[in-house]
């Protein structure tokens, strides 16, 4: 017989880990070519990706709406 003390506890972190994109997205989403978003990157005014493995980045969600956000707008 299982009593609660012995089954096997879930834990559900506070907030899920933020969804990352691939440079292709990150290209589309932005609007911004591959050479733009790194030399961006290298002037510190775009996120840094994160390294996934050797040869594979991505970028969080969360730092690209936050850079998007921070943004200027147009005075149109």
């Amino acid at each position: 017989m299982h009593t609660a003390e012995n089954q096997a506890r879930v834990v559900i972190p506070d907030s899920p880990p933020a969804p990352l994109m691939r440079l292709p997205m990150v290209m589309r989403w932005t609007g911004l070519g591959r050479s733009t978003i790194y030399r961006l990157i290298a002037e510190q005014q775009f996120p840094p990706p994160v390294v996934l493995a050797a040869r594979a980045v991505a970028w969080r969600l969360t730092d690209l709406e936050r850079w998007s956000a921070d943004r200027p707008t147009s005075s149109h």
